[in-house]
């Protein structure tokens, strides 16, 4: 699996962005979003049960990534059409803010080292990468225990001040000063 410090992979691949079978699908790249912060979060597969819980938490917490110029974009090795099909009748996915990545080939997973070798499927992994393409965090959880968007917030927010940040550090609180 890719880890900090390691370059983001490269990717191409289509996305669920919208309802509206007119402007519902987009290709989206590792070049898309330059000069922002992005958040990448993976699930295993469209229509479960864990999966919509986080998915629809990050939804709700979009604004608060946006405020720290980061870009959310999440996704799994099921189609664009899974994904739109998914949106469309789930009450809690309909109005997402962010893209849905479509790894049917499992290139990107592959790439970042998550394809889950019993499952077949997105490992539920978080990644966040800094403006130049960087890996900064990474975090595996099992394929049936949901994240927190909040925690993934909080270290974005210690990210980016760049300074030394204590267990349990919230933005605002003081920092670890050496010297």
């Amino acid at each position: 699996m890719l880890g900090v410090g390691q370059k983001f992979p490269a990717y191409s691949v289509t996305a669920t962005v919208a309802l509206d079978m007119k402007s519902a699908f987009k290709e989206i790249t590792n070049n898309d979003f330059e000069g922002k912060w992005k958040v990448y979060f993976f699930w295993p597969k469209d229509f479960t049960f864990v999966c919509p819980t986080e998915i629809a938490a990050f939804g709700k917490a979009n604004k608060e990534f946006a405020d720290r110029d980061a870009q959310v974009l999440g996704g799994s090795t099921d189609s664009e059409f899974v994904h739109h099909a998914w949106r469309t009748h789930h009450p809690d996915l309909k109005d997402l803010p962010f893209p849905m990545l479509a790894d049917v080939k499992h290139e990107l997973t592959t790439a970042l080292g998550i394809l889950d070798p019993g499952a077949g499927v997105a490992q539920r992994a978080t990644f966040i990468v800094d403006p130049q393409g960087v890996i900064r965090f990474v975090m595996v959880t099992d394929l049936s225990v949901g994240r927190n968007p909040q925690e993934v917030l909080r270290v974005l927010d210690a990210l980016q001040s760049d300074e030394l940040c204590p267990c349990n550090w919230q933005k605002g609180e003081a920092t670890i000063k050496v010297g």
